[in-house]
C-alpha cells in the first residue's frame, strides 16, 4: 500500500494534500504537479511511502531542478512510483531507452525471473549485478531538508514505516499531514 502527499510551504505555514500519481510518468511531470501546488514558487515536498518498505522525498523550489531522496533504491525500483524517482541521473548512468526500466520489471512488480521478495539478510538478491546495479539502501540528496531543520544524518536514520510522520513533526505540520492520510 502506498501513501502520497504534497506538503507546500505557504506564508501561513505548511499545507498538505493527498495526490494521485497514477498519471505521472516522469520526475519532470512530478515536479510540475508540485509546482502547481505552491503559491509564489514556495517549497513543495512530494512524499511517497510504500508501507514498511521504502519512502521517497522530492523537493521542488520554484523552477529549480527537483531534489530527490529515496530510502532504499533497490526496493523502490520494484515499484511504479519508485520508477518515477530513480532517474538515470540519480542512478549515475547514461540515459537509456525509456522502456528499459519497464522491460526490467514485470507487471507483478518483480524483476524478470525473480519471484521472491527482497529479504533484509539477502543483500546479494537486492539488485541486479553489473554496471546497471541499483544500490540497496539510501540514494539521492539526504541533505534536501537541512535548511528546514532536518539534517542528512537524521534523514538517513529514518525508518520507512514512520519517516513521513517524523519529518512532518519536525517541520511542524504533523497535524496537516495526518489529516490527508
Amino acid at each position: 500500500m502506498y501513501f502520497t502527499a504534497l506538503l507546500a510551504r505557504t506564508d501561513d505555514g505548511w499545507e498538505a494534500s493527498d495526490t494521485e500519481l497514477d498519471d505521472v510518468e516522469s520526475l519532470d511531470e512530478l515536479a510540475e504537479l508540485a509546482r502547481e501546488a505552491a503559491p509564489d514558487d514556495e517549497t513543495v515536498l512530494v512524499c511517497i511511502e510504500q508501507e514498511g518498505a521504502w519512502f521517497g522525498l522530492v523537493r521542488v523550489d520554484g523552477e529549480d531542478d527537483p531534489r530527490v531522496f529515496v530510502s532504499d533504491a533497490a526496493r523502490a525500483l520494484r515499484s511504479a512510483y519508485g520508477e518515477i524517482l530513480l532517474t538515470d541521473e540519480l542512478l549515475g548512468r547514461e540515459p537509456e531507452d525509456p522502456d528499459a526500466l519497464e522491460q526490467m520489471v514485470d507487471l507483478d512488480g518483480t524483476e524478470d525471473g525473480v519471484e521472491e521478495e527482497i529479504e533484509d539478510d539477502d543483500e546479494e538478491s537486492a539488485a541486479p549485478s553489473g554496471s546497471d546495479a541499483v544500490p540497496r539502501g539510501p540514494l539521492g540528496d539526504a541533505d534536501l531538508l537541512a535548511d528546514l531543520g532536518i539534517d542528512a544524518g537524521t534523514v538517513l536514520k529514518l525508518a520507512p514505516d514512520d519517516a513521513l510522520s517524523e519529518i512532518a513533526d519536525a517541520l511542524g505540520c504533523a497535524e496537516v499531514l495526518e489529516a490527508v492520510r
